[in-house]
Parts: structure tokens; sequence; C-alpha cells
């Protein structure tokens, strides 16, 4: 797809871009060499300062990039302040706690002595060049939840963002280097999928994230694996929402509404599916089913405004297709399931719930990107556990109860990266973050997210002689 700015509440083409050239890519990756063999000598101290510093700018242009946000890629403004908000959060509470994720780890005394050392440590050093291929959906907060740590580990990075926010990957750029870090540090390529793998198979790159399609995905990993570098996927979400009897039925629907259509329904950690004990079905359905009828669709600019355009044309249309299939077949419309009335320009698609859904529906399988929940009736919570598991993906869950055995059990036999009770699905820079199945490996955030592109380094000293 080409590299430009398109305005999704009205389909306008704004910008465009032309991708580097070969020549550019081979200048930028030996600058980031370049910037890799004096950054990781710096020190905590000063990785702190250059990020703090960052953070303080990105506060002060939150009007700004939150507009441009929500140009680019559709989400409500009032939505893309909060999302930059988060990032100035992230940037800060790395700064802050780098250097203690980080600490020289100390082995028990006894296994030191066992393994005939006077003294060991496992030290976390950075590994290098990092390339990060990011997506459109949160495209300032999932760029920062990798470069923060990643920055502060001693690593830079080169940033491959998806094409159709292309001025928030320049403003990111522009972001680190008005901060101070050294030319080569961070690093935006406008370039297209096709560029990546000979990228990746640079000598200088260590190591890739990627949060996206599992197609995409597949094949970063596919090529990491043959040059033996290290990856951190984040992929797709079907996320189960668990309601059980002894919830708080009403605030469980309240939340759904906002677990459901936020980022316009765009995220992988939304909850997707939604999974009701028979005694509170009817109570839960129509609380839900109110709540996505009274949101507001429109210019995503206007403050009173919840749900926006989806990202894209071909995303409306893939969203339509899935939901059409599920009609076809059996599946119910409870509110939705259509275009808005009066909205002629723009990529726009009513809030829906659709319930009646059967193993023969595409839409039990796969991902829906946008504003659509299915509704599942369920008999005891077994059913619901195996319902929520009958997934390719893993990434989180939500449950409703209020019984510490139905807790347990959830804990034990939900298979995803996170489960949530009593609320919604959220990322915070001190819990990691990441899935299982077909939603990825690895993990992202807190501790385990910056170790993620270290070198956990045993340094061994042998007793000395005479």
């Amino acid at each position: 797809m080409p590299i430009a700015t398109v305005d999704p509440a009205t389909g306008e083409t704004l910008e465009t871009f032309e991708p580097l050239t070969p020549d550019e890519i081979k200048e930028r990756l030996a600058a980031a060499d370049a910037a890799y063999a004096h950054h990781r000598t710096t020190d905590f101290a000063e990785r702190a300062r250059l990020l703090d510093r960052a953070a303080d700018l990105l506060e002060e242009d939150i009007p700004a990039i939150a507009r441009t946000m929500t140009t680019e890629m559709g989400k409500p403004v009032k939505a893309a302040r909060a999302e930059a908000a988060k990032c100035v959060k992230s940037m800060r509470w790395y700064a802050r706690h780098a250097e203690s994720l980080l600490a020289d780890e100390h082995p028990a005394r006894e296994d030191v002595a066992d393994s005939g050392a006077s003294r060991a440590v496992v030290r976390y050093r950075p590994l290098g060049v990092v390339l990060a291929v990011m997506p459109w959906n949160f495209p300032l907060w999932q760029v920062v939840r990798f470069a923060a740590p990643a920055l502060m580990a001693g690593n830079v990075a080169l940033l491959k963002h998806a094409s159709n926010v292309p001025r928030t990957a320049l403003y990111l750029q522009d972001l680190f280097t008005r901060a101070g870090y050294p030319e080569g540090c961070f690093q935006t390529l406008l370039i297209g999928s096709g560029a990546v793998e000979d990228i990746l198979r640079d000598r200088r790159v260590a190591a890739a994230t990627l949060t996206g399609s599992e197609p995409a995905g597949r094949a970063v990993a596919s090529v990491a694996g043959d040059e033996i570098k290290k990856t951190v996927l984040e992929l797709g979400g079907s996320d189960p929402y668990i309601v059980l009897p002894s919830a708080d039925v009403e605030r469980a629907a309240a939340t759904a509404v906002t677990a459901r259509v936020q980022n316009n329904g765009q995220s992988c950690i939304a909850a997707k599916r939604f999974i009701v004990h028979a005694d509170v079905y009817d109570a839960f359905r129509d609380r839900f089913v109110a709540g996505m009828r009274e949101l507001t669709v429109g210019d995503p600019m206007d403050e009173d405004t919840d749900v926006g355009p989806l990202s894209s044309e071909q995303g409306r249309a893939d969203l339509e297709e899935l939901v059409e299939d599920a009609l076809d077949k059996g599946a119910t419309a409870l509110c939705g399931a259509e275009r808005p009335k009066g909205q002629d320009r723009g990529w726009y698609y009513a809030p829906t719930v659709l319930a009646d859904i059967t193993p023969r529906m595409r839409i039990h399988q796969e991902e829906t990107f946008g504003p659509v929940a299915t509704l599942y009736r369920v008999a005891d919570l077994h059913e619901a556990v195996e319902l929520a598991n009958d997934t390719p993906f893993g990434l989180s869950s939500n449950v409703w109860t209020r019984d510490d055995a139905e807790v347990e059990r959830c804990v034990r036999n939900l298979e995803a990266g996170g489960i949530f009770f009593n609320g919604m699905t959220a990322t915070h820079p001190g819990l990691p973050f990441g899935g299982v199945k077909r939603s990825g490996y690895g993990r992202e955030l807190s501790g385990h997210g910056i170790r993620e592109f270290c070198n956990a380094t045993t340094v061994w000293h042998g007793a000395q002689q005479g």
C-alpha cells in the first residue's frame, strides 16, 4: 500500500510520501550502528535524562499529536489525547525504574561456590539495533512502549511504522531528536513491507519486535528464525469477556461497552466475545445492547464522539463480510449490523451486537477489528472456559465474578497472557503484556519487557591463586 495520510472520516488523501531508496536505507543502518556503539556506553542517569526530556516535549505536544493521530487513523480525539498522555507516563516510569530493573543479579552464595567461582553475577547488556514493525491502531503508544525500555537498556531503534500513519511516525523521530538523543538512536524508516526482510537480515540489526497481524508476524518470525535473531511478537486477539452469576451485572455491562468499542473497536486487547451465564444473560444482554445503541458515532474530531470511522475502507469491508457471513448462517443482530445512516463519507460502521453465534460462522474463530460484539449464553463456568479457549488466539481475557473459587479456576484454566477480573483489559508500564497461542510470544512492558532485548550475561570469576 502507498505511504500516505488518508483521513478515514472523509476518505480524502491528504499527503503522500516517497519511500526511502536503498541507498538511504543503508545510510540509516550505518547511523544506527554508529549510534549504538556510543549509546550502549552511556549510564542510566544520562539515558533517563534524555527520556525524561522526550516525555516533557511529548506532554507539551499532546493537543497537536492527538489531532495528527485522529486525522491519520480515525480514533476520537479525546482518546488520542489519552494515548499520548499514557506514553508520557510510560516514558517517565522507565526513566525512573530501568536501572533497578536491569541491576546485576547475584546468584545464591552456595551456587556460586559450587560452580568453583569466587564471585559471579548476571548482568543485563543491550543487544544492539532493534527493528520495530508497528501497527496503526495505537500509532504512538505501540511505539513508545517498545522504545522507552529499549533506549533505557542501551539499544537503539529503527521504526517501520504502518503505511497509513506516516506523520505520526515522522513525529516520533523528531521527538527523540529534539530531546537530545544522538543521531541514529531512533530513526523512522518510511518503507514498504517488502523492504523489511533485507533490513532484518542485515548483520547490524540484532533483533525485531512486531505488533500486527498473524501473517505479518509469521513473515518476520520466519526471517528472524533463519537469521537466528531474537523476536517479540504481539499479534491478534479475540478476547473473551465472561460474566458469571455473582457479578455486578450493571457494572459489567457498562464496562463491556467501553471494552468493545475502545479505539473504535480496533484493538487487539478489546473484549470481543461476551460469554454470559444463563442466570444473568437476559439482564446483561439488555443493558449491554442499550449501552451500544446509546453511543455517538461521528466526526472523531468532535469531543462528543464515542466511535469514529474505521481506519480504512478495506477494514470496514472485512468487518462487513464477517457480519454478513454470521447473519447468513443464523446469527441475530440485536443492534447495528449496518453503516450508520447519514454517514455518506468516511468508513463508519455502527456499534453492533450479534447473538446466536455458532462454530459454523467465521466470526466465531476470526478476529473482529471494529465495533462488533458477539454474545454467547452458557450454562456454567466449565462451558464458559471451554468457549473462551475455543479460539486460536490467547492475548487477554476478562472475568466478572465475586466467587474466589471461580477466580482460581479461571486463573488455572484460561489460555491467555492476561486475566482481568471485574474490569477491562488495559496495559500499564509496570505490568507485563503479551499473549500465547497465535497471539504471539514474548512480553512487553515491566521488567519482563525491558529484558527481552538484553543479553543476560553470566560474569564468572575464578578463585584467586596464591
